[in-house]
């Protein structure tokens, strides 16, 4: 029997109850051998049931009378009420398995109290879907750096520069642009000899100041973040923290000294 090749799809599919029956002990198995994206899981799984028990008084209301019509068959109205249309739409993001996706969209980008934590879960989504699938890590490779600079920065609005961190035995594999709201994101990659993997994320996205460790309760990578206004960066790794925390400050005082905070500037 080959062995399949799972990926954060597999995950949704699983979520949602639409893995095959074949597949379900196979990506088990996958899942223990990727703690970082079993923590994903884990995590779509929380959202899923905290989205569940927000709508379930919603979802046991007898059904209006008004619009018992829809099951008998007369013509339909030509809008739903504003209520039926926000739980259906709710109902669809959530079989679909985005939901924390559209926990973030609802609020906006980055907005409110947990607007850091949402930003950290973000880059660690982004680690953990290109950490477990290294042969397409990135879509432009490290072997022209000006390039990619400049791409990313075009793409994001961002005077983006590629840290150094060679001393620190990680090695530049490249980058690539991740969706975030209606904008982009840049992600840079990096790897040790050791296979260890490291990653920058960075939005122009962002309307609050902070910074600080994110460490998921259900464990996996950890992210080193700062927000400033309409510039957001995290630094994730799976190492230990101290290595983590240095790495992150080697890195973050290259971008700061070349003056990488700040829109419009590319």
């Amino acid at each position: 029997m080959t062995r399949r090749d799972f990926s954060i799809n597999d995950v949704h599919l699983a979520l949602d109850g639409e893995l095959a029956a074949d597949d379900r002990a196979e990506f088990e198995r996958w899942l223990d051998a990727h703690p970082d994206m079993k923590a994903v899981s884990a995590r779509f799984e929380r959202d899923r049931t905290a989205l569940a028990a927000a709508l379930a008084p919603v979802v046991q209301e007898p059904v209006p009378t008004r619009l018992t019509h829809l099951a008998s068959g007369k013509a339909r109205p030509r809008r739903l009420p504003s209520l039926l249309r926000n739980v259906a739409a709710a109902v669809v993001i959530f079989v679909a398995g985005g939901v924390a996706g559209y926990f973030a969209a609802t609020l906006g980008p980055f907005a409110g109290k947990q607007a850091a934590d949402q930003f950290a879960e973000k880059a660690i989504d982004a680690y953990v879907v290109y950490a477990a699938d290294p042969a397409h890590a990135v879509e432009v490779g490290a072997s022209d750096q000006h390039y990619l600079e400049g791409w990313l920065s075009k793409r994001t609005g961002l005077k983006l520069v590629v840290p150094d961190l060679s001393a620190e035995g990680f090695e530049l594999l490249g980058g690539r642009i991740l969706p975030v709201g209606k904008n982009a994101a840049a992600l840079l990659v990096y790897r040790d000899k050791a296979g260890n993997q490291l990653s920058i994320y960075m939005t122009g996205d962002g309307e609050t100041k902070a910074k600080g460790i994110y460490e998921p309760a259900d464990g996996g990578p950890t992210a080193i973040y700062w927000l400033d206004d309409d510039y957001g960066c995290a630094i994730v790794g799976s190492m230990p923290r101290e290595q983590l925390r240095e790495v992150a400050r080697k890195a973050w005082r290259q971008m700061v000294e070349s003056g990488v905070t700040g829109k419009g500037t590319s």
